[in-house]
């Protein structure tokens, strides 16, 4: 394989929002973030060449001529799920996937294009090492290891790949959001990503993910139906009222729009409280903060809500926070609103180089 080069893009294909970030390596742990960009997209992109439109776009607005980038899709039509087997090479349980699905995940794999790697391996997570044969659990005797199976439908793929190429990129990586914002915490925070239970919650335009780590291993992930589309048609009344004017109240802290955000809230907070539950239950582990990312976190009375449904402190993390920056000044002084939502590009642009 040919050697990857020392910059490259990460692109986060939102269903709202696409963001890019442009990462250059200057060391083996030295990292530097020289532009990013977002831009809203139409909710529904059905062909490559409208794909392919906003993908140019995007690029305009990082100012950037690299060629190289690493892309992370959010589709609630993905699979994401954590099975255990006994200790398979990752070859042979992708084509046992693809073959037997039905009985492996009791669901059918035909259309999805699948990959899966252990969910916990030596220095880093979800690359096959020595410390991935670990057992993680016996059943009759047999030692079992945990794998990640994530899957992309067919025609997505087909439909990305194509825009990609109309757009004159090159692609090199191909993952589902939920695993960059994952890899992107341990880039950003080593030292709680090893030594720590937490719990990652990404709040999309769509649905939310849930993801549990405990000490570098993946415990538990779970998308919630639930986003800021369902938050803006409750503080809307469903169009009643103009989108902008419900954010800039909430913002402002208008109490009746606190208690809608409340009310739409709970669902998803209760889905949290459930996820923590059975976590704690079965890893007699104990979260004692959540780490929030997605659009959404950049409103406090969203983060306040939430930490007052669930008992815990939600708090923002920043997937730069081990960076430098070398940005120019108007995007550096914009950074600190953006970089909430720029978890899952940076976490493309992370796996680019360490694969």
């Amino acid at each position: 394989m040919a050697r990857r080069g020392n910059s490259v893009i990460g692109i986060d294909l939102g269903k709202r929002v696409f963001k890019g970030v442009l990462l250059e390596r200057k060391g083996e742990q030295r990292f530097v973030l020289t532009s990013y960009a977002s831009r809203e997209v139409p909710e529904e992109l059905n062909t490559p060449d409208e794909l392919a439109q906003h993908l140019k776009l995007l690029l305009k607005d990082l100012g950037t001529a690299t060629k190289g980038c690493a892309i992370a899709v959010s589709d609630p039509g993905s699979l994401l799920r954590i099975i255990e087997q006994p200790h398979t090479p990752v070859d042979l349980l992708r084509n046992a996937l693809r073959l037997n699905g039905l009985w492996l995940l009791n669901q059918e794999c035909k259309d999805f294009v699948l990959d899966c790697a252990p969910v916990i391996a030596n220095r880093r997570n979800g690359h096959d090492t020595a410390d991935a044969r670990e057992p993680a659990a016996h059943s009759n005797g047999v030692a079992k290891t945990k794998y990640l199976v994530v899957g992309m439908l067919r025609p997505t793929v087909k439909n990305i790949s194509a825009a990609i190429t109309k757009a004159r990129m090159s692609a090199e990586l191909l993952q589902l959001a939920p695993v960059c914002s994952f890899n992107a915490f341990e880039f950003a925070y080593p030292e709680i990503f090893a030594n720590e239970a937490f719990l990652l919650l990404d709040m999309g335009h769509l649905q939310s993910t849930v993801l549990i780590g405990n000490k570098k291993e993946l415990v538990l992930i779970r998308s919630v139906d639930y986003g800021g589309k369902s938050l803006t048609q409750a503080l809307t009344a469903d169009g009643a009222l103009d989108a902008a004017a419900a954010r800039l109240m909430i913002q402002e802290g208008d109490a009746g729009m606190a208690e809608i955000c409340r009310t739409s809230l709970t669902r998803l907070a209760t889905e949290v409280r459930n996820s923590i539950g059975f976590f704690e239950g079965q890893c007699e582990e104990s979260i004692h903060r959540i780490f929030v990312s997605g659009g959404l976190a950049r409103a406090e009375t969203i983060l306040q809500t939430l930490s007052d449904e669930l008992g815990l402190p939600c708090e923002i993390w920043d997937p730069l926070e081990t960076c430098e920056v070398a940005l120019p000044a108007a995007k550096r002084q914009a950074l600190p609103k953006e970089f909430v939502s720029l978890n899952v590009a940076c976490g493309a642009a992370f796996e680019y180089f360490r694969s």
